[in-house]
């Protein structure tokens, strides 16, 4: 049984936290979480994200095996986006993140306020 590093550089599951770690990942997850959705529909959802980006975002979710897409024959093609049962296991994880950041916002807002004060010599 290989022993996995992510502290390794040379570790694949750099790769990967890489992944979980990108804000349109974790926020592409949650909107899957609670059912399929189609490209336009995650597209409104996703407030700021680009055409380009979501598209590159869910392929590379669907070459991780963390969402799947189907094709349906219709004219014009129907596409729809849901997850994967791996995918499914980030959920909660990703949940905890997104709950934390909005809880700790103005925290961290006040944080960075007094750094810069602190770092301007004010």
């Amino acid at each position: 049984m290989t022993t996995w590093d992510v502290y390794n550089k040379n570790c694949p599951t750099r790769l990967v936290l890489d992944r979980i770690a990108d804000k349109w990942t974790v926020l592409t997850v949650g909107a899957l979480a609670k059912e399929t959705k189609r490209f336009s529909q995650l597209q409104r959802e996703l407030d700021g994200i680009s055409q380009k980006m979501l598209t590159q975002t869910l392929r590379g979710l669907e070459r991780d095996g963390v969402i799947q897409r189907q094709v349906y024959p219709t004219v014009p093609p129907k596409v729809e986006y849901s997850l994967t049962p791996l995918g499914r296991t980030l959920i909660t994880l990703l949940e905890n993140i997104t709950h934390w950041s909005e809880n700790n916002i103005e925290r961290v807002i006040e944080a960075q306020q007094a750094y810069d004060e602190q770092s301007s010599g004010k």
